[in-house]
Parts: structure tokens; C-alpha cells; sequence
């Protein structure tokens, strides 16, 4: 079960990864918090006004589309997208965003939906939220919550037959290392690098990188999922900057850091269900 704040999340941040455990056979849910009614048309080509008119629709159907591409499931957890305040200061969150939810009415029902699905690894987002959106952060905190929760039977008992997921990860995409990796390639091919820019704002490393999955044979299916989500994804802009044969042999994986484990393993690992698979079979 991946565990996202809006649709797209999860198609640029371990796509290639669900899509590769689908191709094995694994049973994949997407839980998007929020509909992304107040995000921003990032596609200019998109930036209609029909378009503007609809978005919560229009991102709906988005959604659906790469739900179809990558081979999962999906469940929408029915929360209003909070926006990004911008400002100095910024201005307060409205009303009826997931940010202004209480905190223990969105992990109960993120817990009901946990209990039903029956995940045995849950995705997320650290404490940062990835990057400081503030229904990043709550999809932090409800996940972590959740995944603590699920299993008590005296913690929502009206939410479901208590399951317990044996492991959350966070998602560790968009790191320095990797991001170097692939600019100093860029400019080894002769070819602009688009992290020229963003280096100097990606932080040196300080958090662990415990589980590297090989999916660069999923690279096409993560673009084609992204590129659904045509009113957050400009096909012209940096996400395709890189081409795949060089992305697929300077980082052919997508990383993620262990944050809890109930079952034995053994770092760094290269699936994410080290440890599950035995204790399954057991």
C-alpha cells in the first residue's frame, strides 16, 4: 500500500517499483488522501480555462488513467486538497482542507481502509513530507499513525478487524546522491543537465538509504503514468530531461529508508518485502 497526498504523488515518487511488483504478481493499493482540488496547472498546455473550471474532475479522470498504466488498485480517502500557501506571511489554510482535519479523524480513516486492504508493507513520506506541502506532512503523520494503530484492537474499534503491516518505508526519490549521479552524466553526454539548479538546494545526505529496488525495466511505464496526470506534468519540461538509457545505467533503481520493521531483516536490502516473505512461509 502506497500512501500519497494527492493523485500523481504516486506516479513520481515509487512507480516503477509498484509497477514491477504488479508485473510479479503482488497485489498493489494506492491510497490518495485529497482529490488535488487547489493544486496548480504545471502543464501550461493545460492551463484552460474548461480546465481550470473542472480540475477536480479532471484529476479524477487523470488518476484513473495511471491507476490503468501502472496495474494497480486505487482508493481515494475522499479529503480536500489544502493548497500550497504562498505569502509572506502565508495565508491560513482554508476551512475544510485535510490540514485542518483533526488528526485522529484521518488516521481512523486511513486505519479503516488499512484493515480492509490487509497491507503487509505500507509507502510514505518522512517527517518533511518530502517536501513541506502541508498535506505532505499530515499524509506523514496519518501513515506513521495508521500503521500504528491498525493492529490494536482497542485503538478504533470501530474501524475494521485489527491487521498489522510488517513494514513502513519512506520514500527516498529525490536525494543528492542520486541527483549528482545524473548531472555529472548529463554533462558527460555533452547534454544540459536539468539538477544544475537544484543541487544547491538538495541537502547533503542525513538520512539512510536502506532499500535500493531494481525497476529501471519500469522507467517506461512510470513515465507513461506520469505523463496521465497531463495538468501536473509539462512532457516538455525537466521530468523527461534525462534520457532512459542513461537514467537506466547511472541509477536503475528507486531508494527507500526502512523507518519500521516487525519482521527480521537484514540492511541494505533489495526488496521490499525482506524478511515478509519468510515470515509468510513460516
Amino acid at each position: 500500500m502506497a500512501v500519497h497526498a494527492h493523485p500523481d504523488d504516486e506516479s513520481s515518487k515509487g512507480a516503477a517499483t509498484m509497477a514491477r511488483y504488479v508485473a510479479e504478481g503482488v497485489d498493489v493499493v494506492v491510497v490518495t488522501l485529497t482529490g488535488g482540488e487547489r493544486g496548480s496547472i504545471l502543464n501550461p498546455a493545460m492551463d484552460r480555462p474548461e480546465i481550470r473550471r473542472d480540475i477536480a474532475a479532471v484529476r479524477r479522470r487523470e488518476m484513473a488513467e495511471a491507476e490503468r498504466i501502472l496495474g494497480v488498485r486505487h482508493r481515494w480517502l475522499g479529503f480536500i486538497d489544502s493548497g500550497f500557501p504562498e505569502g509572506d506571511p502565508p495565508p491560513p489554510l482554508p476551512e475544510d482542507c485535510l490540514a485542518r482535519q483533526p488528526l485522529d479523524e484521518v488516521t481512523r480513516t486511513l486505519v479503516a481502509v488499512v484493515r480492509e486492504e490487509r497491507p503487509h508493507v505500507i509507502l510514505t513520506y518522512d517527517e518533511t513530507g518530502g517536501y513541506p506541502h502541508p498535506d505532505h506532512v499530515v499524509c506523514h503523520q496519518v501513515s506513521v499513525a495508521a500503521f500504528d494503530a491498525a493492529g490494536d484492537p482497542d485503538r478504533y474499534p470501530d474501524a475494521g478487524v485489527p491487521w498489522q503491516p510488517f513494514k513502513l518505508y519512506y520514500h527516498r526519490t529525490f536525494h543528492r546522491d542520486r541527483a549528482l549521479a545524473l548531472h555529472h552524466a548529463m554533462l558527460e553526454r555533452g547534454l544540459p543537465s536539468p539538477y544544475e539548479d537544484r543541487l544547491a538546494h538538495l541537502a547533503e545526505e542525513d538520512r539512510p538509504i536502506t532499500t535500493r529496488i531494481a525497476c529501471a525495466e519500469y522507467f517506461p511505464v512510470r513515465d507513461a503514468a506520469l505523463l496521465a496526470h497531463a495538468t501536473q506534468i509539462d512532457p516538455n519540461g525537466s521530468w523527461f530531461a534525462v534520457p532512459r538509457d542513461l537514467e537506466a545505467v547511472v541509477w536503475p533503481t528507486e531508494d527507500f529508508e526502512l523507518a519500521r520493521s516487525l519482521v527480521p531483516t537484514t540492511i541494505p536490502e533489495d526488496d521490499l518485502f525482506c524478511g515478509i516473505r519468510e515470515e509468510v512461509r513460516a
